[in-house]
């Protein structure tokens, strides 16, 4: 086989590989479907550590759990800023794990406000039509 074809299609078979949405494409420029964003139910910003945010900072912190669950890399914080307000976020989720059918994961959403944080942990499992949905 030659070589050159080798390398040219090596790229593409590996681009092809997983079943799952995690670690396909830039969490930073990925657009959140507003299904998405719903179906995560207000997700861990809508309980005490979203306490004062606006309406626009609830959407950027929520995009960016959606993020942090579809696309990041355990262990690699998806940043969300709050504009004027000085307000801003980050989220860490863990490694992917299986629960029968279904890719959960564990995750973790810091904001901060005026150079304190508050954080709040949670878990989430992702539907069959790519949603998440956290556990209570």
């Amino acid at each position: 086989m030659n070589i050159r074809l080798v390398l040219v299609a090596l790229p593409l078979v590996l681009a092809g590989c997983g079943t799952t949405g995690f670690g396909k494409g830039a969490a930073g420029g990925a657009n959140v479907p507003a299904t998405a964003i719903s179906a995560m139910g207000g997700g861990l910003v809508s309980g005490s550590v979203g306490a004062g945010l606006s309406a626009s900072e609830k959407r950027s912190a929520l995009e960016a759990e959606y993020k942090a669950l579809e696309y990041t890399p355990g262990g690699q914080p998806v940043i969300w800023r709050g504009g004027q307000s000085g307000r801003y976020g980050e989220v860490v989720a863990a490694q992917p794990y299986r629960v029968g059918s279904q890719d959960c994961r564990q995750y973790k959403h810091t904001v901060y406000a005026g150079g304190a944080g508050t954080s709040a942990r949670g878990t989430a499992c992702r539907n069959a039509d790519g949603s998440w949905s956290p556990l209570t």
